[in-house]
């Protein structure tokens, strides 16, 4: 096996050679270092690494993990992509990152993301912007673009991603990784989240590995092999929003290879312009919660932060509520009461150039996260799939699941990914 190969290897792979003596963990360790000095100058996924990043002893020894700047890991740069917190140092790992280094996984870094994680895009005044792997000057998504990046280049084995309004989902589907959304607080959090919608999660490149990283961020295990049955699916591939063909070819691809399995589709009717307005008002209030001096923000996010904190409980309620309900016909009340899963395509449109990303909460903002932020506001895992390509940049079909029902989630998700044209594919010209 040559380094190249050793930079690709599945964590579900590295644990088995590692148990069976084939594999030395630290080789692991040292063929990602090396990876990241060559291919990152080009993507900059990374804002810190650790040189010295070792594997401990644990059961998942030899696996490499790269961490999204919103969490903190000890002794490392904890900036959230802000000149506010430029110099900041965690003095103490998130419990997540705790778990994983107790597992025995290796930090490799931080990872970029925008500032406040306030972006569908991975630009902030900090650092350079990322680059997505597949092609030069397109966004890898956002806000936990560097994370997605990072996976999709064979930087790291697997990333930490946080997802309130899609940013897990959303870099996974421009990236052609998988992205997994826990329901929100099955990871623990050090933070206050005032919009409780905030996930944290696994990014990797195959559904196996999120199951495992998901099972050492929660401490929790699978209970064994769920018997294949066939399952009532709920398929909306379009919007009042209006989707990209491409996106919505995806999902009726994803469709049609589950109903050949055996399972059930039907179409739903998905409106998310009631929970986009809504966001906006709760988002805002967001980012005036941040314990910072507004005057060191960028301008769109000052600007963001100065309307929040002119906001009252009332408006800040009233938004939430409204979401909330629109979010819960559309997605929670059909998973309870007809359906096991939906299916969406992830995003609306393809990865942009990364000088079009739009403006945080605008008009191509929505139209861009129409079938992810619904699912935020029902608070419900969802999982994001590779879906193949188009015109050369990866697309993504997004798996719903029911409330705290990760592992049923992550074993359909699979069926899916074993199917032809779904799963990872490494981008081209990185070896």
């Amino acid at each position: 096996m040559t380094e190249t190969d050793a930079a690709w290897l599945s964590a579900t792979e590295i644990v088995r050679r590692v148990r069976s003596g084939e594999l030395d963990p630290q080789a692991v360790v040292r063929t990602h270092l090396a990876a990241i000095e060559r291919v990152d100058p080009h993507i900059h996924a990374y804002i810190h690494v650790d040189r010295d990043a070792r594997s401990s002893a644990g059961l998942y020894a030899g696996v490499t993990l790269a961490v999204k700047d919103s969490q903190p890991v000890a002794g490392m740069p904890y900036t959230y992509g802000t000149p506010s917190w430029r110099d900041r140092v965690a003095v103490a790992d998130a419990v997540p990152v705790a778990r994983a280094r107790r597992a025995g996984m290796a930090i490799l870094g931080k990872t970029n993301l925008p500032e406040l994680a306030a972006s569908i895009g991975t630009v902030n005044t900090l650092f350079p912007p990322t680059q997505n792997p597949w092609r030069g000057g397109i966004t890898p998504g956002g806000s936990s673009g560097g994370s997605g990046a990072a996976v999709a280049a064979g930087m790291a084995t697997v990333a930490l991603g946080g997802d309130t309004g899609g940013s897990i989902r959303i870099p996974a589907s421009c990236c052609g990784v998988v992205g997994l959304r826990p329901t929100p607080d099955r990871v623990p959090s050090e933070e206050v989240d005032v919009t409780v919608m905030q996930s944290r999660g696994p990014m990797t490149r195959t559904v196996a590995d999120a199951r495992l990283l998901f099972s050492v961020l929660t401490a929790t295990n699978p209970d064994g092999a769920q018997p294949r049955q066939r399952f009532l699916i709920g398929m909306a591939d379009t919007s009042p929003f209006g989707a990209d063909p491409a996106c919505q070819e995806a999902a009726r691809r994803a469709a049609a290879a589950l109903e050949s399995a055996g399972h059930e589709i039907e179409e739903i009717k998905w409106n998310p312009e009631p929970v986009a307005e809504g966001y906006g008002v709760v988002r805002r209030a967001g980012m005036a919660s941040f314990p910072a001096d507004l005057s060191t923000f960028g301008p769109g996010i000052r600007q963001l932060a100065e309307r929040g904190r002119g906001l009252t409980a009332m408006d800040y309620f009233r938004a939430f509520e409204s979401a909330t309900a629109a979010a819960n016909d559309a997605v929670a009340v059909p998973l309870q009461t007809r359906y096991d899963f939906l299916l969406t395509p992830t995003l609306g449109l393809l990865p942009m150039s990364i000088e079009n990303v739009p403006p945080f909460l605008g008009d191509v903002w929505a139209r861009y996260v129409q079938f992810v932020l619904p699912v935020s506001f029902a608070r419900v895992p969802a999982i994001s799939i590779p879906a193949g390509l188009h015109d050369g940049l990866p697309v993504g079909v997004q798996l719903v699941g029911r409330f705290a029902q990760e592992y049923e989630l992550l074993d359909f998700a699979e069926q899916l990914e074993a199917m032809p044209g779904f799963g990872f594919q490494r981008p081209p010209g990185l070896d």
